[in-house]
């Protein structure tokens, strides 16, 4: 059951993006096309998934263990810049087409502090390898949710009569702070 609630609380009530405003770079960014943010959302659940897991790892058997756990910053970060590689290649060799859309935006999922957020977060709040895979899962499933309705949204904008001094991001930005609004009504859970 904390699996659970845990889960909800990290996809719905503190969803990363809406929430806690991080990872906004690539879900401003990548968010134009439903197409293209569902990639965004696949690739990033996969890197943060594996990243929780193998940071959560790590971190139990090499760091704490070593007594070096002031290294963890720079550990995490170095296992998010390798998985993303590996994703990246990934998607180059099989899924082309997802490459060349999400472009410039793929290799800044390394630099994206959501990824690095969750694992650090898994260290603070002490969870098990098993709880903090989970939350890293539950935290991407909430940015593939938000970008993708932030996209589906951009994409009916197109047929909308926006005033001048709105075209383009300005109404982008109103929209994704209607979203944060909304998604706050889901604190009501807690």
């Amino acid at each position: 059951m904390e699996l659970i609630l845990i889960a909800i609380s990290a996809c719905l009530i503190n969803n990363v993006v809406l929430n806690q405003f991080l990872g906004i770079c690539s879900f401003l960014g990548v968010s134009q096309k439903s197409k293209t943010s569902s990639g965004m959302g696949m690739a990033l659940t996969f890197v943060l998934t594996l990243s929780s897991l193998v940071c959560g790892i790590l971190y139990r058997v090499l760091l704490v263990p070593a007594h070096v756990e002031y290294l963890k910053t720079i550990v995490f970060i170095m296992i998010v810049a390798a998985l993303v590689q590996f994703v990246e290649m990934f998607l180059k060799k099989f899924v082309k087409s997802l490459y060349d859309a999400l472009g410039i935006y793929l290799p800044l999922i390394t630099t994206n502090c959501a990824v690095l957020g969750v694992a650090i977060t898994n260290v603070q709040k002490d969870y098990s390898i098993l709880t903090g895979t989970v939350f890293g899962f539950a935290t991407a499933l909430g940015y593939w949710i938000a970008i993708l309705i932030l996209s589906h949204i951009r994409e009916k904008m197109v047929y909308n009569d926006v005033p001048k001094s709105f075209q383009g991001f300005p109404i982008v930005m109103v929209t994704a702070a209607l979203m944060s609004i909304a998604f706050f009504g889901f604190s009501a859970l807690k």
